[in-house]
């Protein structure tokens, strides 16, 4: 990336993020951590026991892309599901210390969907999960979608809607696409972070974010992470589910991004990895926060790459602030 670039991305975090106005729509989730050490087995059961002396909790899914969007000085509004249970009280507590947008939630007789943790040293010993992952149909999703719609005709300028989809039941067809319907009419971005291989849903965003993975994943046969496959998949992918453009995260081999007749592959450093969860949150919110501040893709993807080299070098769900994101692009040359 060449240094005027540099300099507008620097200028851009620094200045003018907070012209920018995006709504998160998708599973919204409390990631919640168990910090320990493990000296000894169980004389009760032959199992470690791990003396925790730290807990954490923090915005997971859907919410850590707002997390992420917030913390870079972006207006964020967050719309999807949430219990009234413990958990979605911690949950909007955070939203609201971050300053994000959370009236657009809808409550419901589920559970609010929770990540439990458990860390010894720094390997992950255990994961509880507290979810009921059956697709929102009938009042609920119509309450959401009502939500969303009432947003976009109060005349609150959204300058773009990410879709965060982590299978957890907030994403079905009928809400993406009529989320999608209601951005096109408005001529609003639409970008969206996939799960299964069901993409047809997404039919009509403009961008979507998958992982390597993920893009093998609703392919007839398997690639090799190579460039000229991925170019080949992506623009394939794109045609057969009608999304205009496709950026593919792809581990240590950086991302890919195909836009329109344009292609870049922008590549990442050697670096030690500690954790990829959240990776593709920071991501797609870096990288549509660049958009709607009137980046080109290609440097907006270089973005979201620089940001997420920050995030896979901490233990857990994180999200990436303004002043390290500023710091990566001085040390990036």
């Amino acid at each position: 990336m060449d240094q005027a670039t540099r300099d507008q991305l620097k200028n851009f975090i620094a200045n003018k993020t907070g012209g920018c106005k995006i709504l998160v729509v998708g599973d919204i989730m409390l990631d919640k951590y168990y910090y320990g050490e493990v000296s000894r087995i169980s004389p009760e059961a032959p199992v470690p026991i791990n003396h925790v002396y730290r807990t954490k909790e923090t915005l997971g899914g859907a919410a850590n892309v707002a997390h992420n969007l917030a913390l870079l000085g972006c207006q964020t509004s967050i719309a999807g599901f949430i219990g009234d249970d413990q958990h979605g009280e911690a949950l909007v507590e955070k939203l609201l210390a971050r300053d994000i947008e959370y009236f657009n939630l809808v409550h419901t007789t589920r559970p609010t969907t929770t990540k439990i943790r458990v860390i010894g040293g720094h390997q992950q010993m255990l994961r509880l999960d507290f979810e009921n992952s059956a697709p929102f149909v009938g009042s609920e999703a119509n309450s959401l979608l009502e939500n969303i719609r009432n947003l976009f005709e109060e005349n609150r300028s959204v300058d773009a809607v990410i879709i965060s989809d982590y299978g957890k039941g907030a994403c079905t067809e009928e809400i993406c696409h009529k989320i999608i319907k209601f951005c096109n009419k408005k001529n609003i971005l639409v970008v969206v972070d996939p799960k299964g291989n069901q993409w047809l849903k997404y039919r009509g965003a403009n961008f979507i974010t998958p992982n390597f993975k993920e893009l093998n994943a609703v392919l007839d046969q398997p690639i090799k992470n190579e460039d000229r496959e991925v170019e080949i998949a992506a623009r394939y992918v794109t045609k057969k589910f009608q999304i205009e453009n496709i950026i593919v995260t792809r581990s240590d081999r950086g991302l890919t991004i195909v836009d329109g007749e344009k292609i870049s592959h922008i590549k990442t450093k050697a670096q030690e990895v500690y954790d990829v969860s959240g990776a593709g949150d920071t991501v797609i919110a870096v990288f549509t926060l660049a958009l709607a501040g009137k980046i080109n893709s290609t440097a907006a993807a270089y973005l979201a790459n620089l940001a997420a080299s920050v995030v896979v070098a901490k233990v857990g769900t994180y999200a990436v602030n303004r002043e390290e994101l500023l710091n990566k692009l001085t040390l990036d040359y």
